[in-house]
């Protein structure tokens, strides 16, 4: 074996441990990015919960919500969180347009949930700025929906990238991969709430 020869083995054999050590680490990557976004909700869920003990409500009011709305918006995201993981099925099987049936579905239920969080914005016995607590509520369940939003933003998004033909196909799942993480995340995160605002 000359030395050209040898060099040129040593170089191909340098790439291949350069590609292994180097692989995809998107979805670390956004399960970095989530564990942060994590740490902000955790913030306003001691706040919430430090205002709601320090700074009580004036007489004749209460803490009290009502659970029906709160309660059907949960089962909503749940059953999103489904449909979102019956569209990654089909995608691996390579079936498109089914694909694409599921991902309008868990958009419509996430765009729903935010419709039904409207309708208790405007039927709550309190104001944003009523005190403490109320303004900590509405700070927390908006930046809720913010998320909520970008979601649906999302999955539209990966809606169109998944039609025949689009950048989404069995050879790259990244986008909805990601897209389904971030989703469960919000999903979860709701489930927090839920159980913080309206059970406690």
């Amino acid at each position: 074996m000359t030395s050209l020869q040898s060099e040129s083995l040593s170089q191909h054999a340098g790439d291949e441990a350069h590609a292994e050590g180097h692989g995809d680490h998107r979805i670390f990557g956004l399960a970095t990015f989530l564990v942060a976004d994590g740490m902000t909700f955790a913030g306003f869920f001691a706040a919430y919960l430090t205002f709601r003990a320090v700074n009580p409500l004036p007489s004749g009011h209460n803490y009290e919500l009502e659970l029906l709305l709160p309660t059907v918006n949960t089962l909503l995201l749940l059953v999103s969180s489904f449909t979102f993981h019956r569209a990654g099925a089909a995608l691996r099987r390579g079936n498109h347009p089914l694909c694409q049936r599921w991902l309008l579905v868990t958009a419509a239920l996430g765009f729903s949930f935010l419709a039904g969080q409207m309708k208790e914005y405007f039927s709550l016995p309190f104001g944003l700025t009523d005190n403490l607590f109320a303004s900590t509520f509405y700070a927390i369940t908006g930046f809720h929906g913010l998320h909520v939003t970008l979601g649906g933003l999302m999955i539209l998004i990966v809606w169109w990238q998944s039609r025949e033909g689009g950048r989404i196909s069995i050879d790259n799942q990244f986008p909805l991969e990601a897209a389904e993480l971030y989703w469960h995340f919000v999903d979860g995160i709701w489930v927090i709430l839920y159980g913080l605002l309206y059970l406690l």
